[in-house]
């Protein structure tokens, strides 16, 4: 019996929310006295899977099938299903992110599993009863959830554990075929087209965010988000009355009624930080914001505050980065 790792993957890479599942899948693992399995989902290099080993992982399960680039639920679940049952696995634990969040509760019906989302500790084993810790209400409390029955899923929320690095160690990597067919990239309904935002940074997966709100005055102002952005190597993105004026895409709202992001670096720009907007963001590492009043709201969240126009404060601190740089 093993514990199997849902290992997303894009443009040859594992994706950092990954690389903390890998870490704690083999938690996992050891708590169990068994071995930790991966299978690799994306389009990703063998080279780059076998250094999931300084993670933790035994082996990974390599499809390459070249239609698996891109996610398509049917595809992604079927192939995940396929690997639990051949690897006997009773946990499968995967990023809580799009992909995880789509393919979880289609993997729970198909399996007859237990799931639990947005899971931010290690699982607790009272007696016969495994109990998992998630958070709940945006992030302001925690519930305590025992899963029941044979299998069990954990998706596990990005930040909430650090991804260990073991040098010098390499996991197996082993051909593995699901024998799709083309009924199962043919269910249109089940695609899911994921966006890049500017500098082809996925949002959800993004280490670093800069957001802008009303304050930035109207779309012709956005290059000095952007500039910044570049200059961090992060995603851009933007509260929701941006977004309802289309002075922004709507793919990039981050708040309770857009996406949930979990960053290290979160640059909120022009934002008064409303409760809604908290509630998509607070799981950051770094809370960074810079707005001319004093008494935002958002200044009692943040790490750090600047108090001053932003039109004066992004053009100096996108200098400073690049002079660092």
């Amino acid at each position: 019996m093993s514990v199997l790792i849902v290992v997303e993957c894009a443009e040859g890479e594992v994706k950092k929310s990954s690389l903390e599942v890998a870490s704690y899948g083999a938690e996992v693992a050891a708590m169990l006295g068994t071995t930790a399995t991966a299978i690799a989902v994306g389009e990703v290099t063998e080279a780059n899977l076998a250094t999931l080993g300084e993670q933790g992982i035994t082996k990974v399960l390599h499809d390459a099938e070249p239609r698996l680039k891109d996610f398509v639920n049917n595809a992604y679940t079927k192939l995940i299903a396929t690997a639990a049952e051949q690897e006997q696995a009773k946990i499968i634990i995967l990023a809580n992110s799009n992909i995880g969040a789509a393919v979880g509760s289609r993997l729970s019906v198909r399996l007859k599993a237990s799931l639990a989302t947005n899971v931010v500790e290690l699982p607790k084993l009272n007696g016969d009863q495994f109990v998992v810790r998630r958070g709940a209400f945006s992030g302001k409390a925690f519930s305590d959830v025992v899963l029941s029955g044979d299998r069990k899923i954990i998706a596990v929320k990005k930040n909430s554990t650090e991804a260990k690095h073991e040098a010098g160690k390499t996991a197996e990597v082993a051909s593995f075929s699901a024998q799709l067919s083309d009924a199962d990239f043919a269910d249109a309904p089940s695609q899911v087209i994921m966006q890049d935002q500017a500098g082809g940074i996925l949002l959800p997966e993004a280490d670093r965010v800069v957001s802008g709100g009303r304050g930035m005055k109207g779309p012709e102002n956005w290059n000095l988000i952007e500039d910044l952005a570049k200059a961090l190597g992060a995603a851009t993105a933007c509260s929701k009355p941006v977004s309802d004026v289309d002075w922004r895409p709507h793919h990039e709202h981050v708040g309770q009624t857009g996406i949930t992001v979990s960053p290290n670096l979160y640059i909120a720009c022009g934002i008064s930080g409303a409760i809604q907007h908290l509630a998509g963001v607070n799981s950051s590492k770094v809370i960074v914001v810079i707005n001319k009043d004093p008494e935002a709201p958002f200044f009692k969240a943040a790490d750090y505050g600047i108090v001053g126009d932003v039109f004066d404060v992004l053009p100096k601190l996108t200098a400073a980065v690049k002079a660092l740089g």
